[in-house]
């Protein structure tokens, strides 16, 4: 072996200057590189004007059936994407919209350096300001990946350089959609108030049209409801209030009073249960980053999992069954593919713009199946000995009802008898958290649209409501649910969404399945889930079915009632009430409960599914 020689030590000696040169290279390379590579893609990209966007988006939308059949389309409307400079945007909406959506707006250098870093780092996209907002709606390309995020990053720093701050919000605020199939300001104000846009709108107003802007499928009120969308509102509120655009004392309230119907159902372009569906496929697509304005820029295809036989059979048993009900009696009928989450059939009634599928409603005594979901998954035996109760304190709430379980009670006997009291109880020996985290297992969602579940209305605490169902749940969500036991225990979330196709028909999205055992391991959940279907298939049925009924205030009679069932096939979801809270009473004077009308629906539309 030869030693090295205090002279290969030395600076001068060949070996030092070989590294030094290495060395040299390999940081010209690494900050070269990038260099050179973003003076390419600022001499090669460019942003396209607003009006070549707008003119691009006139495609209609095509929504299919699962076996290929057109569902509806998704056409744009005439005068619904007015172009507005931006001297014409009312003072008010502008500041709301920056208050919300960009902050630094009139100051940043068109991109946000913190998004950008974390997408370098992470290959996944980052927050956006409004100028990387408008290059993702101007370009078509949302997709959350590096080489998007670089591409931001390029024409962010160009546009800011080669225009002003007044021309690039007038771009951004152009080919936005505020929903409904509008772009652009002009057009949202005429949409949901029915007026043309000038210096008259209200900071309300203003507040409202801003909050749409983040996701208008989910936002707007003829979907979500009021009560979303007053949440939304007062959100953009508070901005405007912290970020010093109005005094905390500004006489604000929520314009719900104001806000039109979707004119698309006023016209009779589409039926209102073929608008919650569209609503509901819109909703679900911004959500996985495909909103309306890049499906209709890239002429996509939406393929649903609805299934036509049984969205007519879910439609005309619902339709059948209330014309023989009084007329403040509403319904929706949601079915579900236990087995891949697949929405079959969607209906959120025909009445109104109000889709009641995803509207929450107390969902009473057929919440009592997760109370026991959760007393087997804490060692109580489904035939465990217990005592019946019809008098129980529980959580300072006194609730009392007749025993019909008797002295030889079981949690299965409970389920079967109706026996509030008794899983009153059980529910009170388990601990609140517990029967709401066996609900949250077989797949109610710990949120609806940022509002949390089976909460009180601070979203932390969980009060008694929790034993008697009183806490409001969506029917998808809940035919979701009973589709884990339907399933074996196995969970998969609902979905309307199955694929996206361009315009050649190649798949450039899918739906992924999310199945996975719901209560521990697999052989943990089939059990729980056996033990669930035994105790509703009661009587030698073939399907397991629980009624339920929810109570009107502290009184015996029923505002809600459901009927929730399923095959290994099929999970449907019926939900019987009316727009607001009162005591319910059917076509025979009963007082209304789950096994007769909403069961009659259940039953009417089972029937009609059965495979032959």
């Amino acid at each position: 072996m030869t030693l090295p020689t205090e002279n290969q030590d030395k600076p001068g000696h060949p070996r030092w200057r070989r590294a030094r040169r290495i060395a040299g290279w390999t940081l010209g390379v690494l900050l070269g590189g990038p260099l050179i590579a973003f003076w390419v893609a600022y001499l090669v990209l460019d942003v396209r004007s607003p009006q070549e966007v707008l003119a691009g988006l006139g495609k209609t939308v095509v929504l299919k059936y699962a076996d290929g059949s057109e569902l509806l389309k998704v056409i744009p409307a005439d005068g619904d994407r007015t172009f507005v400079p931006y001297s014409q945007v009312p003072s008010k909406l502008r500041d709301a919209i920056i208050a919300t959506e960009d902050p630094t707006f009139w100051d940043n250098q068109g991109f946000d350096p913190t998004g950008i870093g974390r997408a370098f780092l992470t290959g996944v996209g980052g927050g956006s300001g409004i100028t990387q907002q408008y290059i993702k709606k101007s370009t078509g390309d949302e997709d959350a990946t590096l080489g998007r995020k670089f591409a931001e990053l390029v024409l962010a720093t160009k546009i800011t350089q080669e225009q002003g701050k007044e021309q690039i919000f007038e771009s951004y605020v152009n080919i936005i959609s505020f929903g409904r199939g509008t772009f652009g300001p002009a057009a949202a104000m005429n949409a949901y108030f029915g007026r043309k846009l000038d210096d008259s709108i209200t900071w309300s107003e203003a507040a409202f049209l801003a909050g749409m802007i983040q996701s208008p499928s989910v936002h707007d009120p003829a979907a979500s409801g009021d009560l979303h969308a007053s949440r939304r509102w007062q959100y953009v509120r508070d901005k405007l209030v912290s970020r010093g655009y109005v005094g905390g004392d500004e006489p604000m309230a929520y314009p719900g009073g104001e806000i039109q119907p979707p004119s698309e159902t006023r016209a009779g372009r589409v039926t209102y249960d073929e608008f919650h569906v569209k609503q509901q496929v819109l909703a679900e697509l911004e959500q996985d980053g495909f909103p309306l304005g890049r499906l209709q820029q890239g002429n996509l295809t939406v393929e649903t999992t609805l299934d036509r036989g049984m969205q007519d059979a879910a439609k005309k048993a619902l339709r059948d069954k209330l014309n023989e009900e009084p007329k403040e009696f509403r319904g929706a009928v949601v079915a579900v593919d236990p087995g891949t989450g697949a929405v079959r059939a969607y209906q959120g009634g025909d009445q109104g713009v109000r889709d009641y599928a995803s509207t929450p409603h107390a969902l009473g005594s057929a919440f009592h199946p997760f109370t026991f979901t959760a007393a087997l998954l804490h060692g109580f035996g489904p035939d465990q000995p217990m005592p019946g109760f019809s008098k129980v304190e529980f959580l300072g709430e006194t609730f009392q009802y007749p025993d019909p379980c008797g002295k030889k009670c079981t949690p299965r006997r409970a389920v079967e008898t109706h026996a509030a009291g008794t899983l009153v109880a059980l529910a009170k020996k388990l601990g609140p958290e517990a029967v709401s985290e066996a609900a949250r297992q077989a797949g109610i969602p710990d949120a609806v649209d940022a509002v949390p579940t089976l909460r009180e209305k601070d979203g932390f605490l969980i009060g008694p409501g929790i034993a008697i169902g009183r806490y409001p749940l969506r029917p998808l969500d809940v035919a979701g649910a009973y589709g884990t036991f339907a399933a074996g225990g196995r969970r998969s979330t609902p979905h309307l969404v199955a694929k996206i196709r361009d315009e050649s028909g190649a798949v450039v999205w899918a739906h992924q399945d999310t199945s996975s055992p719901a209560f521990g391991d697999d052989d943990s959940s089939r059990r729980v889930a056996a033990e669930v279907t035994a105790t509703l298939r009661t009587g030698g049925r073939p399907a397991a079915l629980s009624t339920g009924e929810a109570e009107h205030g502290t009184s015996p009679d029923y505002q809600d009632a459901w009927a929730v069932g399923y095959t290994p096939q099929l999970a449907t979801a019926v939900w019987i009430g009316s727009d607001d809270e009162r005591r319910l009473k059917d076509a025979s004077g009963r007082k209304l409960t789950g096994d007769v009308v909403p069961a009659d629906v259940w039953r009417a539309f089972t029937t009609a599914v059965r495979p032959r």
